[in-house]
């Protein structure tokens, strides 16, 4: 009974802090530096072109990670609000920061990627996403217009016309070594329509604010830090590198 009260109270909060994001956006737009459409212009943050320049490394690393594939686990595994959107073993994610907390085991093991993640102002989240083949990842919304949603496009399927991303009314598809800009409060969704993986460097950064929207948007991050949103990701991930060390350790 106490599980099952508890789980009532976890959704409730959920829902609640949903809504109170969801609510907040408009104010957050009009303190924004930057646009608020949808996609954004890779011209809007000047770190991009450094960022693009360092894809060839990124993707090295990625490859590397990728030879184990079964040692990356999926999206909602970590971070079980997103069980929704994620199913299975077809989204996967290897975490370099979470809510500014950098994973230092898997920076270790990136360690470029993880320097060139240093020098972008403002960065919040990071980690490698992999979609599988004919993975469709459901419409749903960002939390919070408080962040930038970027993409560094890392391995891209052949058939990238099939391998697309939507985003209110705009459609678009990754190209490889190139940024995506884009506002995740507006609803997306994702489709690999192809028999190959897609990866990408899925980064958020801190939103260009006004002095109101700045310490605004830094109450809240702050607010949501101290929820299980961020919490859970932060000890799942925690458990899931203490566990694969175990078992490294006893292939040895």
């Amino acid at each position: 009974m106490i599980s099952e009260l508890k789980q009532w109270q976890r959704r409730t909060v959920h829902r609640s802090g949903k809504r109170f994001l969801h609510a907040i956006t408009e104010f957050q737009a009009r303190h924004s530096l930057i646009p608020s459409s949808p996609f954004l212009d890779n011209t809007t943050f000047d770190w991009v072109p450094k960022l693009e320049n360092s894809s060839g490394a990124c993707r090295e690393e990625f490859d590397r990670v990728w030879r184990r594939p079964e040692d990356i686990p999926a999206f909602h595994q970590i971070s079980p609000d997103q069980a929704r959107i994620s199913t299975g073993t077809s989204w996967k994610t290897y975490a370099l920061y979470i809510f500014g907390q950098r994973v230092e085991q898997n920076c270790r093991e990136c360690s470029r990627t993880a320097a060139a993640l240093a020098d972008i102002p403002g960065l919040v989240n990071a980690w490698y996403s992999i979609l599988a083949p004919g993975y469709h990842i459901p419409p749903h919304r960002g939390p919070t217009r408080a962040l930038v949603r970027c993409h560094l496009g890392l391995r891209v399927p052949a058939d990238a016309e099939s391998c697309w991303i939507r985003v209110d009314e705009q459609t678009t598809h990754w190209r490889e070594g190139q940024v995506m800009l884009f506002d995740d409060t507006y609803e997306h969704e994702v489709l690999n329509d192809t028999d190959e993986y897609r990866a990408v460097l899925f980064i958020d950064v801190e939103r260009p604010m006004d002095r109101v929207g700045r310490h605004f948007n830094r109450a809240v991050l702050r607010l949501m830090e101290g929820t299980h949103y961020v919490k859970d990701p932060i000890r799942n991930l925690a458990e899931w590198n203490d566990r694969l060390r175990s078992e490294r350790a006893l292939e040895r």
